[in-house]
This record gives structure tokens, C-alpha cells and sequence, in this order.
């Protein structure tokens, strides 16, 4: 995409020789993310036909995760998964993924958000789609949809991201959605946010808003973010619920000394396999690692790694999700992970 305001200027970067030149500096990265992009286009692409109710969400993210390895290659830290597969439903906005002797069933009335992500050397493609089955929620999903395309649309070199949230809250906000009879205002979720991403680090330090205000601080060239919106028939806002399943070791945490062997044993084990790369329980489980769970206390009591906790709006609501990794080329704007499908 061309990128918003000035038209000529839009075309002027895009005809100019020195940012060709620039751009083809960073061919490279920009092939490791692409190249991530399409195992995470192939998965969904299977995982949309393969889908239906009645299975668990065991069952729907063990056959997600297992077909992206093999789509992406999976080679230890090279290249793999980027964290754990989200599947949070209904009024559950974000960072559920089933633990172990977890039971829930995917219903026929569910509303859920399929986040996953996909890597190489580092190169994260962050994506999410909202599945249904019912189309009464189909109005919430274009809600949604086109929230999280118009803050595509108005991303760009030098945009502030105070200006993007504005865009999308007021798309967001512009629908109605009946469900059951009843009519309800699509609100954004103001505590959920995009993110700038960097290399084996998701969440990179600026943040895209999808409600007006928030930081004037402006998108800067070759930055990657993921441009995700959160559209919710309840209060707008989420809380932390339910157990946890996602962590992420801290990314700034220097060396902090731990006394406990079966910490020092743990933690090896996740630099080892996902360095400061998000996992889940059940990926620990699938590495042979029993009773760590005291472990794991240990080292988010210390700091050194941080829990994410499941993200929910009020019970009975319905929360809706879309989301695409671009980078900001010095020609133009690439929606790397855009499908056929969104």
C-alpha cells in the first residue's frame, strides 16, 4: 500500500531511487517475515476448512500448532512457533490457550479469537482472526474488520499512533450489532492495543491505540507492528480472569540469582526453547517437563519470567478480534501477513 496523506509524496517515495535502495538493504528481513507470513496464511487457510464445533480447544490448537511446525520448518530458535495459539471465547478477549485436562468444548454459539504466531530467525508475524459459526455475529466481525483496515489504512512514516486510534474507535464505534434481539453498541476495548514488533520480542515498546488519545510518539520507517482491534459488546474494558496459561520471560530482566535448583533447571529449559519467545503449559508438557509448576511460581515471583493471565469483559458479552503484522518499508507499506481469507 501507498502510504496515506500527500498522494504525491505517497508516489514520490515510492518512484525514488535512494529509498529503492534502502529498501533492498532490508531484503533479507523482509523475506524472513514473509516467508513466516505464508506458513501462517497456509495453517489458517487449513485450520478454517478443517474446524467445526464439537471439538475441544485442546484438540483445535494441538492441530494448529502442529501443522504450522511442519508449514514453517520448525529448527529450534531459528524458526517456529511465536507464542502460544490463542482461542479466548465469547466476553474472553485474549491470552487464553487450554492447559492440560482443560475439557472446554468449541460450541456451534461461540465467538473465538484464533491468535497465533509464526517465526523466523526472530521475524515475528503476529495475526488473528475472530471464528464463528453463527452468522448472527457476523456484524460484529465486519465491526471489527474494518476497524483494524483502517488502522492499517492510516498507518505510516511519521503517523502519530494517537491519530490511528482515533481512526479506528471511530469505524469501531460507528456499528450496531442485534444479537438475539437485542441491539448493542460495538465498543473498542480500550485497554488492548497493537504493538510495535522486534526481532524474538513481541511486544516492542510502542503501543497503537484503538481508542483516541494515547501517546503522540509517531511510526518511524522499517518499524514493524501489528495493527490489531478489539471490538466488544460489553463495557469496553478487560481484566485479568481465569487461569493462567501464557508466559513470556521478561525481556529486560538482567541476571537475578536463583537458589532454587528446580528454577535454575526450568529456566534453562525455556532459554533453551523459547528464549524470550512467549510459551504456554502445555508446550512445557509436550517437552518432557513435569511438576514445574512451583518452578514457575518461583522465577514470576522473581521476576524473571511474567504470566500473562487470560483477558475478559463482562460474562455474557461477545468480543470480536482482527489482526495483521505490516512493516513500513521507505517506499510504501506491506501488509505481510493479508490473506485471501482477510
Amino acid at each position: 500500500m501507498l502510504y496515506p496523506g500527500d498522494e504525491r509524496k505517497a508516489k514520490d517515495r515510492f518512484s525514488n531511487e535512494e529509498m529503492r535502495a534502502l529498501d533492498r538493504l532490508h531484503n533479507d528481513i523482509y523475506n524472513e517475515a514473509r516467508q513466516a507470513a505464508e506458513a501462517h496464511r497456509q495453517t489458517r487457510k487449513y485450520i478454517q476448512k478443517w474446524v467445526k464445533p464439537g471439538i475441544t480447544m485442546i484438540e483445535l490448537c494441538e492441530e494448529l500448532e502442529k501443522t504450522a511446525r511442519t508449514l514453517i520448518k520448525e529448527e529450534g530458535l531459528k524458526a517456529g512457533l511465536a507464542f502460544p495459539t490463542g482461542c479466548s471465547r465469547n466476553h474472553c478477549a485474549a491470552h487464553y490457550t487450554p492447559n492440560a485436562g482443560d475439557t472446554t468444548v468449541l460450541m456451534y454459539d461461540d465467538v473465538t479469537k484464533i491468535d497465533f504466531g509464526t517465526h523466523i530467525n526472530g521475524r515475528i508475524i503476529d495475526c488473528a482472526w475472530t471464528l464463528t459459526f453463527n452468522p448472527k455475529y457476523d456484524k460484529l466481525i465486519e465491526a471489527v474488520r474494518e476497524a483494524t483496515n483502517t488502522g492499517i489504512k492510516e498507518a505510516g512514516i511519521d503517523v502519530p499512533l494517537c491519530e490511528i486510534g482515533a481512526a479506528i474507535q471511530e469505524v469501531m464505534e460507528s456499528y450496531e450489532v442485534e444479537i438475539d434481539g437485542k441491539t448493542y453498541p460495538v465498543k473498542s476495548i480500550r485497554n488492548l492495543n497493537g504493538h510495535s514488533i522486534a526481532p524474538y520480542r513481541i511486544h516492542a515498546g510502542k503501543t497503537v491505540p484503538i481508542v483516541k488519545g494515547g501517546e503522540a510518539t509517531v511510526m518511524e520507517e522499517n518499524e514493524f507492528y501489528a495493527i490489531e482491534t478489539f471490538g466488544s459488546t460489553g463495557r469496553g474494558i478487560v481484566h485479568d480472569d481465569m487461569d493462567v496459561s501464557h508466559y513470556m520471560k521478561n525481556f529486560d530482566a538482567g541476571f537475578i540469582p536463583l537458589r532454587i535448583q528446580s528454577s535454575k533447571q526450568l529456566l534453562n529449559v525455556i532459554n533453551n526453547n523459547f528464549g524470550t519467545l512467549a510459551f504456554c503449559k502445555r508446550w512445557l508438557d509436550r517437552l518432557g517437563q513435569t511438576r514445574y509448576q512451583m518452578a514457575l511460581k518461583d522465577l514470576c515471583d522473581k521476576g524473571v519470567v511474567e504470566a500473562y493471565p487470560p483477558l475478559c469483559d463482562v460474562k455474557g458479552c461477545y468480543t470480536a478480534q482482527f489482526e495483521h503484522t505490516i512493516v513500513l518499508r521507505p517506499t510504501c507499506k506491506e501488509v505481510i501477513s493479508k490473506g485471501d481469507d482477510y
